[in-house]
């Protein structure tokens, strides 16, 4: 294994296995693991509402005018809301199911239902709108705002997703709850009725918190949104909470165990959030306002893979001497360009190389400082279309900026510095390779 020989350093060594161990247990625990299947099923139709966000304010604009742009723009407008205007209606019920499955219950589907239903139990009855050409505030009821199941909700869905599901999954396992229809009906309605009364209770249960809470003049939605979403969306994209996240995630990395392990519990629903906001403000023709968000990850702080390892491929390309680098370096350099980073990650390798670790955890750190300042001075405005994780530097930057060179610029900055950054630990990595190689075949 290339890099410094950790079993020489026997502290250092058992701090690194207890540490694994324990990253290992937090990314295998079933809710953690359940959040990320959901958020991976949905992610394609938030990306999709970006691509609506990008056509309707920029490319529509330069092909139509007047009543006809009104008229084309519904288009995007009709896709926003089917996608990022219903996120907590999307996330609700996948993570039900996945929740389920990963527990093994019979009936996954069943408990996405459940979860559905509970949402919107715990919706508010009465709501308060401002209709056109008015300017007071009046209260309808029977209806379900954009504004409630939209993205100020997505933390009540993730909620009520893994509540519901496990109480749901407990009072299915009682057996007394469960009415047997025999043999003679079919497969379907069978487990209709067997789940009937646990679904009565689940769903009562819910709508007994919905009384409570509608009697204090409030509704789950509003109250996880002031209690646990803003204030956890405030400490975990601030710059310090998130380069504090992502540099902790990016050093599991670095042990074997997929970033996404820390990353995609702790960051992901909350910037995804903030794209969300941002691309909610594009569409209304506001100017977008949450500098750390999914895009500013993919376009400044991961910018050609995790670790922005596209950097260490440019500096071996213009450096490298030691032929097995660049050997790797050939085949990483396309899966590269696309974000995809294994082969260079376990090639390398910087798996357990230590001269490796330190620019792969702090070049994203650069990234991501570069990428806030140059947002918060005004050079640029906060990235507002939300695009694949995949979509290449350069690329990534026109389509996430609708079309701002001035992001293209930034991010060519970034991979200037964090190359050179790269290249004298490349070097060390390069004469220990050989070192070890020398003393291997001595």
């Amino acid at each position: 294994m290339d890099g410094t020989n950790t079993q020489s350093h026997p502290k250092l060594q058992k701090f690194l296995d207890k540490f694994t161990e324990i990253s290992v247990k937090i990314g295998n625990q079933v809710h953690l693991r359940s959040l990320r299947d959901a958020f991976a099923t949905i992610m394609p139709m938030f990306i999709l509402a970006g691509m609506a966000v990008l056509f309707n304010n920029v490319i529509f604009t330069w092909l139509f005018h007047g009543s006809t742009l009104t008229k084309v723009q519904v288009w995007g407008t009709a896709i926003t809301n089917g996608t990022l205007n219903v996120a907590s209606v999307l996330i609700a019920p996948m993570i039900a199911y996945f929740l389920a499955k990963n527990k093994n219950f019979e009936n996954p589907i069943s408990a996405a239902a459940i979860s559905l239903a509970t949402l919107f139990v715990m919706l508010a009855i009465n709501v308060d709108i401002v209709p056109n050409n008015s300017t007071k505030t009046v209260e309808i009821t029977g209806a379900a705002l954009y504004s409630q199941i939209g993205t100020k909700g997505m933390f009540a869905g993730i909620i009520v997703g893994l509540l519901a599901t496990e109480i749901y999954m407990k009072l299915s396992k009682i057996k007394a709850f469960n009415i047997n229809l025999g043999d003679q009906v079919p497969p379907a309605v069978g487990r209709s009725f067997t789940v009937l009364i646990p679904s009565l209770i689940t769903i009562s249960l819910f709508a007994i918190i919905a009384a409570l809470l509608a009697a204090f003049n409030t509704d789950l939605v509003s109250l996880i949104s002031t209690l646990v979403q803003e204030p956890l969306r405030k400490v975990n994209t601030s710059l310090p909470g998130y380069l504090l996240i992502y540099s902790t995630g990016n050093f599991l990395f670095t042990l074997g165990i997929h970033q996404t392990v820390i990353n995609g519990t702790l960051l992901d629903p909350l910037t995804l959030v903030n794209m969300n906001e941002n691309m909610a403000q594009v569409a209304a023709g506001k100017a977008p306002t949450h500098i750390i968000n999914s895009d500013f990850q993919t376009c400044y702080a991961q910018m050609g893979g995790t670790g922005l390892t596209i950097s260490l491929i440019i500096a071996v390309m213009i450096i490298g001497k030691y032929r097995p680098h660049k050997d790797v370096v050939k085949l990483a350099l396309v899966p590269g360009i696309f974000e995809i980073n294994e082969p260079i990650i376990f090639g390398f390798p910087i798996v357990f190389n230590i001269p490796m670790i330190i620019p792969f955890v702090l070049s994203p750190v650069i990234g991501a400082l570069i990428g806030y300042f140059a947002t918060a001075i005004g050079f640029v405005q906060p990235l507002s279309v939300y695009i694949p994780w995949t979509t290449p530097p350069i690329i990534s930057g026109l389509l996430a900026s609708q079309g701002d060179w001035k992001v293209v610029l930034v991010q060519i900055i970034i991979l200037a510095v964090c190359t050179v950054f790269y290249m004298p630990f490349i070097k060390i990595a390069e004469r220990v390779a050989i070192k070890q190689a020398e003393m291997q075949n001595a």
